[in-house]
């Protein structure tokens, strides 16, 4: 089942999301409606708020990018609990970002190309381990939402001043995408 996605201005986009467990009801379906509802609106990536729902559950699809990537060939994930333990900031890189929360604004973020994570999977076996490249930041930028955070928060400030009458728009409700959003 395609859901809404909640846009700039719902209040369960700015609040830290809480772990579950592992009785949530119908988790394994609301998985998969995640993974639906993103293929549909073309990201690479969904947290939980972005539909609504106040707990830490992203999933992520980097199988959009196996041609310039091939080891992201078939890479469809769900993590469950998710926490970023350490950034390695030893390296970091801007690259531009958008969000299906926030359409029609695209802007450069500077985010650690590597990071340590802690997650648990479908099974809710409990995962540790580094990530680098690609994955790391849409880890990083689908995690913030989980902490109520959105990648427009870390602009530049000259970069914030410039997307501030679209963020006035989206709360206006003047929002144009190809999905359905809330």
């Amino acid at each position: 089942m395609i859901l809404p996605i909640y846009t700039y201005g719902q209040s369960v986009l700015r609040k830290e999301a809480e772990d579950i467990t592992p009785d949530y009801p119908d988790l394994k379906q609301l998985i998969d409606n995640m993974f639906e509802t993103m293929y549909k609106s073309e990201g690479v990536g969904l947290a939980a708020p972005q539909i609504g729902l106040n707990i830490r559950v992203v999933v992520i699809t980097l199988d959009v990018l196996k041609e310039d990537f091939p080891e992201y060939a078939g890479f469809n994930k769900a993590y469950i609990n998710p926490h970023i333990l350490e950034y390695d900031e030893s390296e970091t890189q801007s690259m531009e970002e958008g969000c299906l929360s926030l359409p029609g604004i695209h802007e450069p973020v500077r985010r650690p190309t590597r990071i340590r994570v802690r997650y648990q999977d479908v099974d809710f076996t409990t995962h540790e381990e580094w990530v680098d490249g690609y994955l790391a930041r849409v880890m990083q930028h689908e995690f913030d939402h989980l902490d109520g955070k959105l990648f427009t928060d870390r602009l530049t400030p000259l970069r914030k001043q410039m997307v501030r009458s679209k963020l006035t728009a989206l709360l206006k409700g003047k929002v144009r995408a190809t999905y359905k959003t809330k």
